[in-house]
């Protein structure tokens, strides 16, 4: 059984992580193959739209602790971090195309964080989120002391990191910490709604937005407006573009193909 699940479907990746037994935590081998399963719908030109999530109760519990007490399995944080988890946080934000935390249960620690890496992250009501970190000694990693303070604030931010405590879904959305929280009953469906109107989307403009999101975080305003005159030049010059305008014009809805 592959701890990585890939489905492709009406242009949709559907990426499952598959370790149901231990919460879907990570080892090496289910980081290595995520960031393959990353690599591979990044290159594949019918993948307009990648849904991540999980298999069983939890979205992702974060690093398995096995791993790293068994002396004969344990690569160290050193590696785990430099080829485990920063390399699946970059590929994350730097896939220009959107993807879809779509969390089903607990996210704690690195898997936290790297549902918060997501383009739009959306969740169940019955799901928690974790800063499990200071919890065993540790520091939130795989990106949270970034995104975290930048997506509901220094000082809730420093408070969860430092506490851990548990956030459910419905306080998460208030917070700003998610997009939305959808009905357990209907969760699958509202998802796949979701990937599948991003795939009908124009995917060169949208991966035009996220590398402009993803330099704001940055650029002063002066290197994000040049960035903005850049990378709107760049996408009136898709076929795309033709197709939104045309259709506006004749009052139609329009076809747009990625390109």
């Amino acid at each position: 059984m592959s701890s990585i699940e890939l489905k492709i479907e009406n242009n949709i990746a559907y990426i499952t992580l598959n370790r149901p037994e231990v919460f879907n935590s990570f080892n090496r081998e289910m980081a290595l193959n995520l960031q393959q399963v990353f690599d591979d719908c990044e290159s594949n030109s019918e993948v307009r739209a990648i849904v991540l999530t999980g298999n069983g109760k939890a979205f992702c519990a974060g690093q398995d602790l096995k791993e790293v007490t068994s002396p004969e399995l344990n690569p160290g944080f050193k590696k785990i971090l430099e080829e485990h988890y920063n390399p699946i946080i970059t590929r994350i934000r730097n896939i220009k195309k959107p993807i879809i935390g779509a969390i089903n249960g607990v996210a704690a620690g690195a898997g936290a964080n790297i549902a918060l890496a997501c383009d739009i992250v959306v969740a169940n009501e019955k799901v928690s989120f974790i800063q499990a970190f200071s919890l065993i000694g540790l520091i939130p990693d795989s990106a949270g002391t970034f995104f975290l303070p930048r997506l509901i604030g220094f000082q809730k931010a420093s408070a969860l990191a430092m506490l851990g405590d548990k956030v459910s879904a419905d306080e998460a959305e208030k917070m700003g910490m998610i997009y939305k929280v959808l009905p357990l009953e209907s969760f699958e469906e509202e998802v796949n709604k979701l990937a599948l109107k991003l795939a009908n989307m124009p995917t060169l403009a949208l991966g035009k937005i996220k590398e402009a999101f993803n330099q704001s975080l940055t650029n002063n305003l002066e290197e994000q407006l040049a960035l903005e005159s850049k990378l709107q030049i760049e996408a009136a010059q898709t076929k795309d573009y033709e197709e939104g305008v045309s259709a506006f014009v004749e009052k139609r809805k329009p076809t747009f193909k990625g390109k």
